[in-house]
């Protein structure tokens, strides 16, 4: 039977580490292990995690990296013949695994990418909300990155299982993304250029929990590092479908995309936009200057771009923080 490893990379995780641990090792595949590396987090996530150290469970602590090299770091350590990741604030079905591998030992092959159908929540499983996009099919891997860009949907790295053979030739994490907020958008096209199908299990799932403001998601086009950082994930995602596939159709699908990320850039100095729309220049395609929403219209005009910029992050927080009071309430009405 196949060791699966499981791998979650943590950083000031200590009031989710302990669920998304009992998570892996609730997994109904039987030989695996679970590997997690704290990225040097300044609360107690390495304490709470080394409290539930066993022989198949294995938490070690390394200086503040990012997100990447701490799943790089993981995978040096797993001995599994396929991987999972899994965010130190996810969760996965018991059955997600198991059911995905049913597959994988029906006669797929080794570069085949394993995906599930995922949902988001805040506290309670049980108010998981799945939504089907457009990737919750098979594609071939071409046709997985052309409907990612058309549609600018996306799967978190919970829902993959990728097997050594595939993650080795995929190549390690790119420490230079840990700020953009996309360093699993590249590294999944980048896998994708390796594979040779993909494969959707629909009845296995993977929780995405939001509500966490300090995710590195959230930062994404916070500032000129981040931005950077951003515009580096973009275009070298971008490059990897061109490898794969150079046509006008998927430069075409690829101008799309990066004009779907352009108001990140609403309100910066401009520096790091006149890259990106660099690079849709160098790939046939014009990307028109950020501009923020109808609703915020009036305020630019008033306050201007910068302004603006700064009140709308601000609303999103305190949006998000009403939504997750909201929801904490309601999983404690319901004994979650």
């Amino acid at each position: 039977m196949m060791l699966v490893s499981i791998l979650i990379p943590a950083y000031k995780a200590e009031s989710f580490i302990t669920e998304t641990i009992r998570s892996a090792c609730a997994q109904t595949w039987p030989h695996k292990e679970v590997i997690i590396v704290d990225d040097g987090s300044p609360d107690r996530t390495f304490e709470v995690a080394r409290a539930l150290e066993s022989a198949t469970v294995k938490v070690v602590r390394q200086e503040n990296g990012g997100a990447p090299a701490a799943r790089n770091k993981a995978f040096e350590l797993a001995q599994g013949e396929y991987i999972q990741w899994l965010d130190a604030d996810d969760l996965l079905h018991p059955d997600k695994i198991r059911l995905q591998l049913q597959g994988a030992e029906s006669g797929l092959t080794s570069r085949t990418l394993l995906t599930s159908s995922w949902g988001k929540f805040f506290f309670n499983t049980e108010r998981t909300e799945f939504v089907p996009d457009q990737l919750w099919q098979d594609l071939s891997p071409v046709d997985w990155v052309l409907t990612k860009f058309r549609y600018n949907v996306w799967m978190n790295p919970a829902v993959w299982l990728v097997s050594r053979c595939l993650t080795e030739a995929a190549g390690p994490w790119d420490s230079r993304l840990a700020r953009s907020g996309d360093d699993d958008g590249e590294y999944i096209c980048r896998l994708l250029t390796h594979a040779t199908a993909t494969r959707f299990v629909a009845e296995a799932q993977a929780y995405y929990r939001i509500g966490n403001v300090g995710g590195l998601s959230w930062g994404m086009g916070t500032n000129n590092v981040t931005l950077h950082s951003l515009v580096l994930s973009l275009a070298a995602t971008v490059q990897h479908l061109l490898r794969m596939e150079d046509s006008p159709r998927t430069r075409e699908a690829s101008g799309k995309y990066l004009a779907a990320f352009a108001h990140h850039f609403y309100g910066s100095d401009g520096k790091c936009f006149a890259e990106l729309a660099q690079f849709a220049r160098e790939i046939g395609c014009e990307l028109a200057a950020p501009r923020t929403s109808w609703k915020y219209r009036p305020l630019d005009l008033i306050a201007g771009p910068r302004l603006t910029r700064k009140f709308m992050l601000n609303w999103r927080t305190a949006k998000l923080l009403l939504r997750r009071r909201l929801e904490r309430r309601l999983a404690v009405g319901s004994g979650a």
